[in-house]
């Protein structure tokens, strides 16, 4: 374990070699302050536990002692959880877009209202050309965010209408309060 470092590994190894299993525990419990020196927060018992663990693992699990705790197996500390499931049941077919403009799209389908429709197309675009820059970094065309828009909704949402407009890349990145902050620094700089 390279957190602890060399000099703990050696103390194990050491510990090894005792042949007197209550020696052998005392220089373990030794080893156990050096650690908690090394790492104060490990002085709960919470954290003892986990590092008598780590003893185990450190000496190959072949340090017999007599600890307050369970002596941990290998297959124990190499638990591999069960691997999660991913909802398959709606696939999102442009991953980088996401599942809530896919959302967005149907709810623009099903709006009745024109004016509120394109209204709708609109603000999916912008969100469209946002996520496409987050992921791509690339430059956006508009004529791409179309052809989205119409292959994600089957057909049935069209942007040919004069009011399409996408907004600027500028207009969808996040602003850099970076810049206000030293623009404060220097304003109070010169006023001191």
């Amino acid at each position: 374990m390279p957190e602890y470092g060399r000099n703990v590994q050696r103390m194990v190894e050491h510990a090894l070699t005792i042949k007197d299993k209550q020696q052998r525990t005392e220089c373990v419990q030794t080893i156990m302050r050096t650690m908690e020196n090394l790492f104060p927060y490990l002085k709960t018992e919470e954290s003892r536990h986990k590092m008598y663990d780590h003893l185990a693992m450190m000496s190959g699990f072949r340090l017999d002692i007599d600890s307050p705790y369970h002596r941990p197996s290998p297959e124990e500390l190499r638990y591999n959880p069960e691997p999660l499931s991913y909802n398959t049941i709606h696939p999102i077919h442009y991953r980088h877009y996401g599942r809530i403009v896919s959302d967005m799209i149907g709810k623009a389908i099903a709006e009745q209202d024109p004016e509120q429709k394109k209204q709708l197309i609109v603000a999916i675009a912008n969100r469209m050309k946002q996520n496409y820059i987050v992921w791509n970094k690339d430059h956006v065309d508009a004529e791409r965010i179309k052809e989205d828009i119409t292959a994600l909704s089957n057909g049935q949402l069209n942007c040919d209408f004069p009011e399409f407009q996408l907004a600027h890349a500028w207009q969808l990145s996040p602003q850099n309060n970076n810049q206000s902050s030293s623009k404060k620094k220097k304003k109070k700089k010169k006023n001191q």
